[in-house]
């Protein structure tokens, strides 16, 4: 695939899909917190499609090697598309949680084609700065994503962002029928039993070092999808703030966040991974502890800004791990695995905030989820080999 076929094939959904998952971030709390549930309810919505994604990451894994991945993106963003119009009519809990499900099924299809692409196309010496392209880009597509959505939902009611965001994920549909091309598919080269075969013999002699790699990506995701959570419900219920005034500041953290992502490839490529991830997580944890120290809308805006400049820090870091990782000829069965490791903890980091919000408050919750982010700092520092130049040996 050209540079020019991937921009419009590849890029460009992406861009749609993320501006539209970012409309809903500022809304979809709100509206669910709108059913009269409680706050670990909420959590558990707002962390429903990530669930749709975890129970799929494993499947599509595999089946990136019998299908391809033309085949696989398109599926998933259809049904993007159809869980996210489904949404603006849902006017039940589970029917919105069955919703944000079917989403997060095509987000797992759409995202690990697009991850095997990558790892199998770049070399490892520009892999990094690849990977955060790709980071970056999913970050443009949110950033503003957040205060159109609360615009729009202040104006014409919370649905009205989601069919918008709905229609964004048809017109990516459109895209990638149109343009996206068959690609190579080398690990249609092996049987599937050879490939898992791979997978296992790289787990067996590598146990160590994957499991505090898993660990490390587990605490990082948390962390990053426990923010998107805390942020509007703290904002909403302890500060008075209105939806548009919620968007506007997950915006303006979402902007750092961006001009972060060119920086965060050099520095994976020139010095590592971990020099790049580290710092990243370790300042998103001061940002999430400062959220009770908020006041007021100028003090939550701070405290979402140092996390979003945080969480810039570390674009793509977490992909790329994966991708050096990966054994060659099971690239999409090995990252079906490590992204079921990460959607596990982007699972567990709204639910995390919910659950302490209804035990122990906002306060508590923001200060259980900066503690996530010391553990994933930590454990990245201490236990994760860095594989710039001395990926993991699957015959070891």
């Amino acid at each position: 695939m050209t540079r020019s076929g991937l921009l419009i094939a590849v890029y460009v959904p992406t861009v749609l899909l993320a501006f539209g998952q970012g409309l809903l971030l500022a809304t979809l709390p709100l509206h669910v917190d709108g059913f009269g549930v409680s706050k670990t309810l909420v959590g558990l919505a707002v962390a429903a499609a990530a669930i749709g994604t975890l129970v799929t990451d494993v499947p599509a894994g595999a089946l990136l090697g019998r299908l391809g991945l033309r085949p696989a993106m398109i599926a998933g963003c259809a049904l993007v598309a159809a869980g996210t119009v489904g949404l603006t009519f849902a006017d039940a809990y589970s029917q919105a949680v069955a919703c944000r499900i079917a989403a997060g099924i095509g987000t797992a299809l759409w995202g690990l084609s697009r991850h095997a692409y990558i790892a199998e196309a770049v070399p490892v010496s520009a892999r990094g700065r690849a990977i955060s392209v790709f980071g970056g880009i999913n970050r443009i597509g949110t950033f503003g994503g957040p205060a159109v959505g609360g615009v729009i939902g202040s104006a014409f009611g919370l649905e009205a962002s989601f069919l918008l965001a709905g229609v964004l994920a048809g017109v990516a549909l459109g895209v990638s029928i149109a343009f996206l091309r068959p690609t190579p598919r080398s690990d249609r080269a092996l049987a599937a039993r050879a490939r898992w075969s791979l997978v296992g013999r790289l787990v067996r002699t590598n146990g160590r070092d994957l499991s505090a790699a898993s660990v490390a990506q587990t605490f990082a995701q948390m962390i990053r999808a426990g923010r998107q959570l805390i942020i509007p419900l703290y904002g909403a219920e302890a500060l008075g703030l209105e939806a548009a005034q919620i968007g506007f500041i997950m915006t303006f953290a979402a902007v750092l966040d961006v001009a972060m992502f060119v920086p965060a490839g050099m520095v994976m490529d020139r010095f590592g991974r971990k020099v790049a991830a580290v710092p990243s997580f370790a300042v998103m944890a001061v940002g999430v502890a400062a959220i009770p120290l908020a006041d007021g809308y100028l003090g939550l805006l701070a405290a979402a800004a140092l996390i979003g400049f945080g969480n810039g820090l570390g674009s793509g870091t977490m992909m790329t791990l994966g991708a050096d990782l990966a054994p060659p000829g099971a690239t999409g069965e090995f990252l079906g695995l490590w992204r079921l490791v990460g959607d596990t903890g982007q699972v567990g980091g709204p639910l995390v905030v919910g659950a302490m919000a209804s035990a122990f408050g906002l306060e508590g919750s923001a200060l259980a989820l900066a503690g996530v982010g010391v553990a994933a700092a930590a454990t990245l520092g201490f236990l994760v080999r860095e594989t710039r130049r001395s990926p993991l040996n699957p015959t070891a």
